[in-house]
């Protein structure tokens, strides 16, 4: 069983904890997800199984889409509701204009320091750890993307909004540093994420609709085959012996290509990566690996390895 489950994951429960819930609808161990929710957080989830996992490089890059609620007035430790205030209340909030100007100036390339509470490892060590423990460590910031930060609705100290930003972008940090920004301190009250890359929240579903679904032996109305994930790369078909140089990481002349060709309802730009990269096919439909382009050579390089044996039993 190798492909993608979108998994609205409810609050109040952390992403391992839907990782473990997946795991035991179907009975396998091999699974993961490509990118953390907090507990506080709802929303999107995608879920890895199998073979699958091994793109967690790939579907870790890709873009989010947050909608979510701010409070401002005072910060808190966690950076959001569940932490202890870190400030003074304050009473008094900017307007609307101010608001507006401060959250453009988070759009574009920014650095961001990730909250001291959160899964980011210093030396190896969660920061939530050390910061539990109170050890001292020097995080250097993060170069991020916000692609665009947009207020829904400001009733103070309440305001709504709608993001959209880079992997590693911290939702909790920018509701903290623009409560900085404002000078009047802010926190993340409530978060949803709305997409991952060209998945949507609308298409996904609860654990307990994927139970049923399970249960009834109707996995393909819950599971992405492998073989239809990424369709934004170009799909190349390779001959018997392309198989067997792919699986092992070899280099793949022309000679070992049948075909090459492209989903053309997927734009150029629809992975933000410099090097193009191609999905390698056996000639039975079975997705082996992903390969860069060595221009100089025409040659194509398999520097993802997904499907290493024909006996495989992930």
């Amino acid at each position: 069983m190798d492909g993608i489950i979108l998994v609205n994951k409810p609050q109040g429960i952390t992403s391992h904890d839907v990782v473990v819930q997946i795991r035991n609808i179907l009975g396998t161990k091999k699974v993961g997800h490509y990118g953390t929710l907090d507990p506080l957080a709802t929303g999107l989830m995608v879920v890895a199984v199998g073979k699958t996992t091994r793109l967690f490089p790939i579907y870790s890059k890709k873009n989010k889409t947050y909608t979510g609620r701010m409070r401002l007035g005072f910060s808190t430790d966690t950076f959001d509701s569940t932490g202890k205030p870190i400030s003074s209340e304050k009473k008094e909030f900017p307007q609307k204009t101010k608001l507006l100007k401060a959250m453009k100036k988070f759009v574009g390339e920014i650095e961001q320091m990730s909250p001291p509470y959160s899964a980011k490892k210093y030396k190896g060590k969660p920061l939530y750890e050390l910061t539990r423990k109170k050890k001292e460590f020097e995080l250097k910031p993060s170069q991020i993307s916000i692609h665009f930060f947009d207020l829904i609705n400001f009733t103070p100290p309440e305001l709504e909004f709608r993001v959209g930003c880079s992997s590693g972008t911290y939702i909790r940090s920018l509701a903290h540093d623009l409560g900085q920004q404002l000078s009047c301190g802010a926190h993340l009250s409530e978060l949803t994420r709305t997409a991952v890359g060209n998945y949507h929240l609308d298409d996904s579903l609860d654990l307990e609709k994927i139970r049923q679904l399970n249960n009834e032996g109707l996995i393909e109305e819950f599971l992405i085959p492998l073989e239809l994930l990424l369709p934004e790369f170009p799909k190349i078909i390779l001959n018997e012996r392309g198989s067997v140089l792919a699986k092992n990481g070899n280099t793949i002349s022309s000679e070992n290509i049948l075909k090459i060709f492209r989903d053309e309802s997927y734009s150029q730009d629809a992975f933000q990566e410099k090097e193009a990269i191609f999905r390698m096919f056996s000639l039975e439909g079975k997705f082996l690996a992903l390969a860069k382009k060595i221009p100089e050579k025409g040659h194509f390089h398999p520097f993802l390895v997904i499907d290493s044996s024909d006996n495989s039993t992930e």
